[in-house]
């Protein structure tokens, strides 16, 4: 028969498991944050496009490459709101950034967590303080908030730190198609029901102002389009007639209705495909 003492035991494990073990940072260059139980998952292979194939977006690329080099070097940085068109480079920018700094500050690490997972960033932020010899880029791709979402206001702890503030050795980037994470109709909603509607905004639209760069994507246009193409098949050694591959690209991104980024891979993807060559 089971020790009553020792069922008392597992049952409070239950309820309340134990502190996550320290993770071993050195093990890989990238982790994923897990709640239930909370833990630490090293990513042995980031998938992730070299930042040589990010093809219009050389400002935004430049000013977080400095950003992101001053923080692995110990010095002051700023949290970065990546937001704009869909499919141009946004969360690829992130990767490729952190891989390009990481090669000269190895001790620069990607922690990726998502958005359902923001109320538990305190007990994340824990685990990462107590990890001084490492410097963490803390990442959530695709940040957004619907009406009833209250996820934003663990965010600013986040952000801000509270009373205890943000570990030194952690910053903070996010991608979002919204500027101010909010979709335009709940902010209007806020301004016509509240009885005082400036401060009723102002919590939700301060969020993306706690963010102290705010890099803009803008939707392509063809020749910046066809260059991502042409720049795909020089990495991967496609040799193809350039206005074949012009036409065939012009008519892929006519049938998708859009250009950006993302459909020049998925053309290039195809195209590879059909020549008998792996891509990813």
């Amino acid at each position: 028969m089971t020790d009553p003492l020792q069922r008392i035991a597992e049952a409070l494990d239950r309820l309340a498991p134990r502190p996550l073990p320290t993770p071993d940072f050195a093990a890989a260059q990238a982790f994923l944050w897990h709640t239930g139980p909370d833990r630490l998952d090293p990513v042995p292979r980031v998938s992730r496009v070299d930042i040589g194939l990010l093809v219009g977006v050389n400002r935004a690329r430049d000013t977080l490459m400095a950003n992101t080099r001053q923080f692995a070097q110990g010095h002051a940085a700023n949290n970065a709101l990546l937001w704009g068109a869909r499919g141009m480079g946004k969360s690829s920018l992130v990767k490729a950034v952190h891989a390009a700094v990481a090669a000269d500050h190895p001790g620069l690490k990607l922690v990726e967590l998502s958005r359902e997972d923001l109320p538990s960033t305190g007990r994340l932020l824990g685990h990462l303080r107590a990890a001084p010899a490492f410097r963490f880029l803390l990442f959530c791709d695709d940040l957004s908030f619907s009406h009833d979402d209250q996820h934003y206001k663990a965010l600013k702890a986040v952000l801000d730190g509270g009373i205890e503030g943000r570990p030194d050795n952690v910053i903070f980037y996010a991608t979002s198609n919204r500027r101010h994470l909010m979709p335009r109709d709940m902010i209007e909603n806020e301004r016509s029901s509240a009885i005082n509607p400036s401060e009723a905004v102002e919590e939700k639209v301060s969020l993306s102002d706690r963010f102290g760069l705010w890099l803009g994507f803008h939707p392509c246009d063809q020749d910046q389009y066809l260059e991502m193409i042409r720049g795909y098949c020089a990495a991967y050694g496609l040799q193809i007639d350039a206005e074949d591959l012009r036409a065939q690209a012009i008519e892929w991104q006519a049938t998708r209705g859009a250009r950006s980024g993302r459909v020049a891979w998925q053309f290039f993807c195809d195209l590879a495909g059909r020549h008998g060559i792996a891509a990813g």
